[in-house]
């Protein structure tokens, strides 16, 4: 990101153990075992009032991006009555990682924005980990298809475990057609956009069906064309939306409730002198078969 400046410590997922807290945090004490989110929220400003943490006057998107993050030992969290989480007791810390940012994202930006439904058809543009987070929560409404779309076939395979009816492989106009002869040439209702990059926008709109919604969650760095010469008349939506981090509580529970499991996502473990090697290891993702890679002090 341009705006992130040079030597910024970055990561904005984490769990730990508070050391201290300073005189305005009512919530947490020292030791207390804590899940960080990716938005920091004051609660009061008016984007908070309407629950758009991510657009806090004070706030939103800054770990590892406006301040330090938290891929160190330590780490400040403002804003912490209303930025940090109490871990249960028996909850596997290590899965919590996951709903510091892929799990929400995936389940706000791409399942609510994308208006699931039970019975509906669902494609989603990109197996990585957000793209799987939004598989995962989208069984939460029992839609009757879910079609994952990547050229990465180790990622299908998950995506295939984890609960896809169906994958393509294709990711132009090859596997739009595909996609168009999995729905009997109607499309789908949702199209969730997770890769952000112009051909994986370009092809929600070649698949998304009349009346259907696009929700884009991938962070685009370039312009992507809007083919308005075919979809004008099409009664579509598009959403777009930064992750606001409302719905955490609840997903907090669907994991301790054991409904869904995040720790599938981890592929590999990190120390902190590794640091180098998880990125490494995180670049090369179609080689190493990475997903989430945890680092840990």
């Amino acid at each position: 990101m341009p705006s992130c400046e040079p030597g910024r410590i970055l990561g904005h997922e984490g769990v730990g153990v508070v050391e201290a807290v300073g005189a305005g945090v009512t919530e947490f004490k020292a030791g207390s075992h804590v899940l960080i989110s990716c938005i920091s929220s004051c609660g009061k400003c008016e984007a908070c009032r309407k629950g758009m943490y991510s657009h806090c006057a004070t706030g939103g998107w800054i770990l590892g991006h406006r301040i330090d993050g938290t891929q160190a030992e330590y780490v400040r969290i403002p804003h912490a009555d209303t930025s940090l989480y109490l871990i249960p007791a028996g909850v596997e810390e290590e899965a919590l990682v996951m709903l510091s940012d892929i799990l929400p994202t995936g389940f706000e930006c791409g399942v609510l924005n994308g208006k699931v439904q039970p019975g509906s058809s669902v494609a989603i543009v990109g197996a990585g980990p957000i793209g799987l987070a939004s598989l995962l929560t989208a069984q939460f409404y029992s839609p009757a298809e879910i079609i994952m779309i990547d050229p990465d076939k180790n990622r299908l395979a998950v995506a295939a475990r984890f609960g896809a009816t169906a994958t393509v492989s294709a990711i132009d106009a090859a596997g739009a057609k595909e996609v168009m002869t999995l729905t009997g040439g109607r499309g789908v209702d949702t199209a969730i956009e997770a890769v952000g990059v112009p051909g994986s926008f370009v092809l929600c709109e070649d698949i998304i069906a009349p009346g259907g919604t696009i929700a884009n969650v991938g962070v685009h760095g370039t312009k992507a064309d809007l083919h308005l010469e075919r979809l004008w008349s099409h009664n579509i939506t598009i959403t777009t939306r930064l992750v606001d981090t409302v719905t955490t509580p609840m997903l907090l529970k669907t994991v301790q409730s054991g409904r869904i499991d995040p720790a599938k996502l981890i592929t590999h473990r990190f120390k902190f002198d590794q640091l180098l090697e998880a990125y490494d290891t995180f670049g090369r993702a179609a080689s190493t078969e990475a997903l989430k890679v945890i680092i840990a002090a």
